[in-house]
């Protein structure tokens, strides 16, 4: 049981094909490891903007708002999941719900690991040591990307083509979500300014 807390994301984040196959295989993968994955990005986040060094954080802390910051990566961390099974489920995709879950919060590993030691180190950079500072944030970015790749073509057994398909497609769907669901939004927002106006025009008038 420690191994798979510990150990396989560890293993996984080095060896992806055989630890997506073992997540999708043999059951390796936990939600709770996942979700603690995003719990960890999401406070990695926001201790970045909080206290990075001043030549590389270029954010007031004090206009930081932690709510806003939570939603900036939760929100399509699971707009992703959800998007992803649905265009993979048209499309053949072997995977399961959970396991695009997984597979999502497990790439996330990287991002963890290198921005907790750069957000200590930034603080005691010069200015010419800051290009360092960006380039482990886009290793870390990177990283995440191709263990996202890796880890949806092996959870849904596709090629590599059927795969990039799929992630821009899903990609796509996301941004539609997002535009449906601001026009619900814009919608029941006037029909409650209609209707409080009606009652005001009732009660004024009686």
């Amino acid at each position: 049981m420690k191994q798979d807390f510990i150990k396989f994301p560890l293993h996984l984040i080095f060896h992806p094909i055989d630890a997506f196959w073992d997540l999708k295989s043999d059951n390796r993968g936990r939600l709770l490891v996942a979700f603690a994955a995003l719990a960890l990005t999401i406070v990695m986040m926001i201790l970045q903007k909080q206290y990075a060094g001043f030549l590389v954080n270029y954010i007031d802390p004090r206009t930081i708002n932690s709510i806003i910051e939570i939603a900036t990566v939760a929100v399509p961390f699971f707009l992703w999941c959800m998007a992803n099974w649905a265009v993979t489920t048209l499309m053949e995709g072997e995977g399961k719900f959970r396991e695009i879950v997984l597979a999502t919060g497990y790439s996330l590993i990287p991002v963890i690991l290198i921005y907790a030691p750069m957000i200590v180190i930034s603080r005691f950079m010069v200015q010419e040591e800051t290009a360092f500072y960006y380039l482990f944030n886009s290793i870390a970015f990177f990283w995440f990307v191709l263990l996202l790749f890796i880890g949806m073509m092996t959870v849904h057994q596709y090629t590599v083509i059927r795969t990039i398909i799929t992630m821009v497609l899903t990609l796509i769907v996301m941004g539609i979500i997002v535009f449906l669901g601001a026009l619900v939004f814009s919608m029941l927002q006037q029909l409650y300014e209609f209707g409080y106006n009606i009652y005001r025009e009732l009660i004024f008038r009686t």
